[in-house]
């Protein structure tokens, strides 16, 4: 791939990592380096973080918060050329809200992975912090940079249809799962909102507002129900269980099966994921990135289908 440009050295944005030992780092990493931009210190409670060495060797570590926090602070001080531009946050998705906060306290701009918080009266507060700080939070919507998701896109939007959509997507997840933050709805949201929020930002993207949302099957590790958007009906169906694989994609030894229709059509986009972190980036520091409001409606339906599958679990 061919790489871009570096930025002048007098404008070369200057990065600090929040959550540097989890899954989803190393492409923010890679995305930094790709925009030319520096990686100048990290931070995880977790100290496996050898993956930095293959992008930013020199970024200072820290396992402690408060020491990272230390660090920061002093080279905001040391003069605009030292200061954090961007605080890039990975942690845990209950800590999404306070570190995006930290990022505008400092008063530097915030790139948040999905979801950028759990419930849409959070999204409403930091959007209040938001307009008293100089910096600005961008979220991470990798999918509406995908081709084949932005043709779509264009394609729903010279039809006058309502359109019939299926979605699938499980993803076999080993017993690590429940023991993890990810495991606690209280912590990741639910399955929906930990592996679901993309497809259900990229839906609301395509076809519109949510009209109405119900649940139809809701435990730990598998939630379905049906959607009404402004222009669709969606099927959808998400599960980390591994006994929710078809035959087929189990007797291949694979654990994910993603599968999307419109109209009874199967939307292929299994390629083209590799480079849309680094796209997102480029997009962002060119001033164009997700924000706040736009992870709203995404965010909104989430919380929605979690308070469903609480009812239905205390129900039970």
């Amino acid at each position: 791939m061919t790489q871009p440009e570096p930025f002048p050295a007098s404008h070369r944005p200057r990065f600090a990592l929040i959550g540097a030992a989890g899954y989803i780092a190393p492409r923010h990493m890679r995305a930094i380096q790709e925009v030319g931009g520096e990686l100048v210190a990290a931070f995880d409670p977790n100290d496996s973080v050898g993956i930095i060495d293959s992008y930013f060797p020199g970024a200072a570590f820290f396992v402690e918060f408060e020491r990272f926090d230390r660090h920061l602070e002093k080279l905001r001080r040391a003069g605009a050329e030292q200061r954090i531009d961007y605080f890039v946050i990975c942690s845990p998705n209950y800590l999404h809200d306070a570190h995006v906060r930290h990022a505008l306290r400092y008063g530097a701009h915030a790139i948040c992975e999905k979801p950028v918080v759990l419930n849409p009266w959070n999204v409403r507060a930091l959007q209040e912090i938001e307009l008293e700080s100089t910096g600005r939070v961008n979220t991470i919507l990798q999918l509406r940079l995908h081709p084949a998701i932005i043709a779509l896109r264009n394609r729903i939007a010279t039809s006058r249809s309502h359109h019939q959509v299926d979605l699938s997507y499980l993803s076999a997840r080993g017993n690590w799962y429940a023991a993890s933050w990810k495991g606690d709805v209280r912590k990741s949201g639910g399955v929906s909102t930990n592996i679901g929020v993309h497809f259900f930002d990229m839906l609301h993207w395509i076809f519109g507002d949510l009209r109405q949302s119900t649940v139809t099957a809701a435990s730990a590790h598998t939630n379905a129900g049906v959607l009404e958007l402004e222009h669709a009906t969606v099927n959808w169906r998400l599960s980390i269980s591994e006994d929710a694989l078809p035959d087929a994609v189990r007797a291949q030894g694979k654990r994910t099966y993603r599968h999307i229709a419109v109209d009874g059509e199967p939307l292929e986009f299994s390629e083209g994921f590799t480079d849309l972190h680094t796209a997102s980036y480029r997009a962002i520091l060119d001033g164009k990135g997700y924000t706040l409001e736009d992870c709203f409606p995404s965010i909104s339906t989430v919380a929605e289908i979690r308070r469903q599958v609480n009812a239905i679990a205390r129900d039970d």
